[in-house]
């Protein structure tokens, strides 16, 4: 199941430059949260310091304080514990391109040193696909075809199952759909709504018609500040800040 995920005053800085500045919000467990602003704003370095990747980019920093329910990201959590709770899905889908479709979904656990049978794997990569509404495309060449062979959306569709194979509780995805076209989006939106059964998701959009189809709550991001945070509806109908309004109205961004 999925879990929340409480953030405190998280600032974050990329050598002298912050890129974010006391963010606060919860996202509420087994729901999708939504955030988004203008290029820039500071929406995925935010998703990124929720499981460290930040650390990944030299000179980059965080400070606050991060939950992923009772488990403190940056006190006492190494990065890797960190990144088997937090499943992360990127803008563009990164199959591995000399691996099969198996393998890539297995990649993960053999990476986290998982011991298991060859039918546990078989059972875990075949789970992994069916929730990730990829299985009944790709089961005849499991092990012939390669990730790479995939379409744009199967490939984002494979990650979001090498993403659920070691068992997460939560999913950050960083604008899954850019790179994909209407179909594709479809499904992936499709595919948000079942994920919320057993997982938290975090998306980043441009697309605010997205936010509104496939998320219960929505920060709206600006100037690495999160301005306001509420549910969807509200945030679309009556927003509190003119900024919010403006953004969402068009005039900017």
């Amino acid at each position: 199941m999925g879990v929340s995920i409480q953030v405190k005053n998280l600032n974050a800085w990329f050598g002298k430059k912050q890129a974010l500045f006391d963010i606060t919000m919860t996202a509420a467990a087994n729901h999708c949260t939504a955030l988004i602003g203008p290029s820039g704003c500071g929406k995925s370095t935010f998703v990124r310091c929720i499981n460290r990747m930040h650390e990944t980019i030299p000179d980059a920093k965080a400070t606050g304080s991060v939950k992923i329910g009772e488990v403190d990201a940056y006190n006492g959590t190494s990065a890797p514990q960190l990144r088997r709770r937090v499943g992360m899905v990127f803008q563009k889908p990164n199959p591995f391109p000399t691996m099969s479709v198996y393998d890539n979904v297995a990649a993960g656990l053999k990476l986290n040193r998982f011991r298991s049978n060859a039918k546990q794997m078989d059972e875990i990569v075949e789970r992994s696909l069916k929730n990730a509404a990829l299985w009944d495309e790709v089961k005849d060449d499991l092990k012939k075809k390669s990730g790479a062979s995939l379409s744009g959306g199967q490939q984002q569709r494979l990650c979001i199952a090498r993403a659920l194979a070691v068992e997460p509780e939560v999913v950050l995805m960083d604008e899954p759909c850019s790179a994909l076209d209407p179909i594709s989006t479809g499904k992936i939106e499709d595919l948000i709504f079942q994920l919320k059964q057993n997982y938290t998701i975090l998306i980043v959009t441009h697309n605010m018609q997205q936010a509104a189809r496939v998320a219960e709550y929505t920060g709206f991001f600006l100037l690495g500040k999160l301005i306001e945070f509420e549910k969807t509806t509200k945030i679309f109908t009556t927003p509190s800040d003119k900024r919010t309004e403006d953004y969402i109205t068009g005039r900017f961004g």
